[in-house]
C-alpha cells in the first residue's frame, strides 16, 4: 500500500510541476506588472514545493518501497531522468531569484530579462522528455543485457 501511495504522490507532484511550468510559460512576457510578478512568484513557489515532493517520493521509490535500488540503478535511462531533473532544478534558480527579488516591487512594470523566458521554455521542453524515459524504462529499455 505504501508503494501505491508514494507512487501516486510522485505522479500528482509531477502533474503539479508541469502545470506550474505551463502557467509560468503563458504568464511570462517582456513587460510584467507587479501583480503578474506576484502571481509568478506564487506559481514558482508551488513549482518548488512540487519539485521537492517529486524528489522525496522519487528517493523513497528508489531506495525504499519501489522496485528496488538495483532495478533503478542498473538502468541508464533512469540516470538520464535523474540528471534531467537536476538540470531542471539548476535552470530554475535564476527565474526563482528574479521572481522573489521583484515580487514586492513598487514599480508599475518590470522588464523580464529574455533569459528568464528562455530558461522557462527550456525547462518545459526538458520536462516533457522525462515521461518518455519513464515509458521506455517501463518497457525494460535501458537495462543491461545479460551475457549470452
Amino acid at each position: 500500500m505504501s508503494y501505491v501511495l508514494i507512487k501516486y504522490l510522485h505522479i500528482i507532484a509531477i502533474m503539479i510541476m508541469m502545470a506550474c511550468l505551463c502557467l509560468e510559460h503563458f504568464l511570462l512576457k517582456p513587460q510584467l506588472s507587479a501583480t503578474e510578478i506576484r502571481k509568478l512568484a506564487v506559481i514558482d513557489g508551488i513549482y518548488g514545493l512540487a519539485s521537492a515532493l517529486i524528489l522525496g517520493a522519487g528517493l523513497m521509490l528508489w531506495f525504499g518501497v519501489g522496485k528496488g535500488q538495483a532495478f533503478y540503478s542498473a538502468n541508464h535511462l533512469f540516470h538520464l531522468k535523474v540528471g534531467l531533473f537536476v538540470v531542471l532544478g539548476l535552470l530554475s534558480i535564476y527565474p526563482t531569484i528574479f521572481f522573489l527579488k521583484h515580487r514586492k516591487t513598487e514599480a508599475e512594470t518590470t522588464t523580464a530579462p529574455r533569459v528568464i523566458i528562455l530558461l522557462v521554455r527550456i525547462e518545459l521542453l526538458l520536462t516533457f522528455l522525462i515521461p518518455l524515459f519513464a515509458v521506455l524504462m517501463a518497457q525494460g529499455i535501458g537495462l543491461p543485457h545479460p551475457a549470452q
